[in-house]
């Protein structure tokens, strides 16, 4: 291992490159982990959903879709902290690394505060734009409403998460994640069903679990960061607004947060077209069935997820340490370390499909739809995979500018027409919806290897 450090610094340990693999595997176990508790909660929330009915499922869905686009904005924060620390600690500058974490949870407590107007606001209209009527509107405007206090906690968690991973420290998210993953499943639970001293409170229960589970992640997480033994121990006084590291912190985020909204306009506008499957109007088991399949794709590609994120820390570090032809190679054994995997939960999506939506949902009209759709999902998860690993790992190092033109041009150019005209046009229902998801991905995964490979991406400045 190479320390660039001087002597007067905490030691910061890089890779050389014969352990660069092992470092990947050792640093992607805790995000695996972590994205796995992660998944857990909102896997769970679609689970009991399904105990209970079909417009429970929907509401849950559309509640799932907005709060992604609360933690898409915050990758505003998120991912500038984290190239912004990646870079200071792998020269050696720790002090300054503490110092942008603590300024960035300022920026990020006041983007929770915003969400939570806008989500609060907004919920009636994100129900009127799938055009959901009745007992799931109101649901739907209910759940959405609870949950964006939930999103005000999230938000500063997940971008303390962010600088934690750019300084390489994939424990202390991981361990966050489990307490909340615990804690969602207890209280959902309990209030979902009437458990002990808690009252029965149906699809209610549900988001409260979530919002408290949130509300615990955030303490959790302020502990961790105010204690002495943190990575990246926060004082007090360094949490305030300061010009010069805003400004970094945009220019590098601010790409990363207009593709995260160019991302959700194109994801809502394909949900959009969902809704809008059956003739008749809303079908909630069509739309519960592409909730279903959503939430159970994730098993296939948060491994990937973390490999990026594994890989978008150490590049960060090493281009700080100023190792860019090892930097170079994180992304490259990251993609080689997960093809195996990729074609393995393929082929087990494409064959248990009828087992995981029977699993999922106890109406079978949902899998009637699901299951046919959930197999063709299934056919491209390896580019899914390589688009993930490459583009977190750009976004890791700093640019975010690139993967925002990418989504510009294939989610709003390629998701949407493709899926409008499988689904209603040609009348292949959820199967021709998700034909524009799938050749999304794969456009998309053919631009952002092209640019990984290119390598100009070593040379941006942060």
């Amino acid at each position: 291992m190479t320390d660039p450090l001087p002597s007067d610094q905490p030691r910061v340990e890089l890779p050389t490159a014969d352990h660069l693999p092992s470092a990947i595997i050792a640093l992607g176990i805790p995000v695996l982990a972590e994205q796995m508790l992660s998944f857990c909660v909102g896997f769970f929330d679609v689970y009991l959903s399904g105990r209970l009915n079909a417009e429970a499922t929907s509401a849950i869905g559309l509640a799932a879709y907005v709060s992604w686009l609360a933690t898409m904005t915050s990758g505003l924060i998120g991912s500038g902290a984290a190239a912004l620390v990646a870079r200071t600690y792998g020269s050696g500058d720790v002090e300054e690394a503490r110092r942008i974490t603590a300024r960035a949870l300022m920026l990020a407590a006041t983007l929770g505060a915003v969400l939570l107007a806008v989500l609060w606001l907004g919920a009636p209209g994100f129900a009127h734009l799938l055009g959901m009527e009745g007992p799931t509107r109101n649901i739907a405007i209910e759940f959405l409403r609870f949950d964006a206090f939930g999103q005000l906690f999230a938000c500063t968690t997940l971008v303390a998460a962010a600088a934690l991973r750019g300084a390489g420290d994939m424990r202390t998210p991981l361990l966050v994640l489990g307490v909340t993953n615990l804690v969602n499943v207890v209280v959902s639970s309990s209030c979902v069903y009437g458990w002990g001293p808690f009252p029965e409170l149906g699809v209610t229960g549900i988001v409260t679990g979530t919002v408290t589970a949130h509300a615990c992640g955030l303490l959790l997480m302020s502990a961790v960061l105010l204690g002495p033994w943190s990575r990246l121990q926060v004082r007090p006084g360094d949490i305030r607004w300061h010009r010069e590291t805003t400004r970094r912190i945009l220019r590098i985020g601010g790409p990363a947060a207009l593709d995260g909204a160019v991302t959700f306009t194109g994801h809502f506008l394909f949900l959009m077209i969902i809704a809008r499957l059956s003739p008749g109007g809303f079908d909630g088991s069509v739309f519960a069935a592409h909730i279903v399949g959503i939430r159970a794709e994730a098993l296939a590609y948060l491994p990937a997820v973390a490999w990026g994120a594994a890989a978008a820390s150490l590049s960060g570090r090493l281009l700080g340490a100023q190792q860019p032809a090892l930097a170079l190679q994180t992304g490259h054994v990251a993609v080689r370390q997960f093809l195996s995997y990729s074609v393995a939960v393929s082929l087990f999506m494409f064959l248990g499909a009828p087992w995981i939506y029977a699993f999922m949902h106890s109406d079978p009209a949902v899998a009637a739809a699901g299951v046919p759709a959930f197999r063709w999902l299934a056919c491209y998860q390896i580019p899914t995979a390589i688009l993930i690993i490459y583009a977190t790992t750009l976004r890791g190092s700093g640019d975010t500018r690139f993967p925002l033109w990418c989504a510009i041009v294939s989610i709003l150019g390629v998701r949407v027409p493709i899926a409008w005209l499988g689904g209603i046009w040609l009348d292949a229902g959820l199967v021709g919806a998700w034909w524009g998801m799938g050749s999304d991905n794969l456009l998309r995964a053919v631009l952002i290897s092209w640019r990984y490979r290119a390598g100009r991406w070593l040379h941006t400045e942060v």
